[in-house]
């Protein structure tokens, strides 16, 4: 069973940053691949970046440069710097464990994110 905690989230102005924490329980942080996602209210989640356990990461055009995903497995955390943020932003933000040779796909409850103009 794993369990993830989103914290960081909050009001913030365009322009500015903020960093969302995902701690993970278990045993396997190390090997799955995490992620974050967001919703927006009236939208779907989307996704908006992944990093593998070899510190791989990808993101979705609309964040590149912007936000940057990290991970520290010694403390089975996930990590994502939102820089530049814009009102478009808006959103709850979930963190993801992906683990296929055990077919884990987990959630956290999420945590908001409020970019205010």
């Amino acid at each position: 069973q794993v369990q993830l905690v989103e914290s960081g989230g909050g009001l913030v102005p365009a322009g500015g940053s903020l960093r969302l924490f995902c701690a993970a329980s278990g045993s396997i942080f190390s090997r799955a691949t995490m992620g974050w996602y967001r919703q927006a209210t009236g939208k779907q989640r989307e996704l908006v970046a992944t990093i593998s356990g070899d510190g791989t990461s990808s993101y979705v055009d609309s964040v590149k440069g912007r936000f940057t995903i990290s991970r520290d497995n010694a403390k089975s955390t996930v990590y994502l710097q939102m820089n530049s943020l814009k009102l478009e932003d808006t959103a709850v933000y979930y963190c993801n464990l992906k683990y296929l040779l055990r077919r884990y796909d987990y959630w956290g409850r999420g945590t908001q994110v409020t970019v205010s103009s």
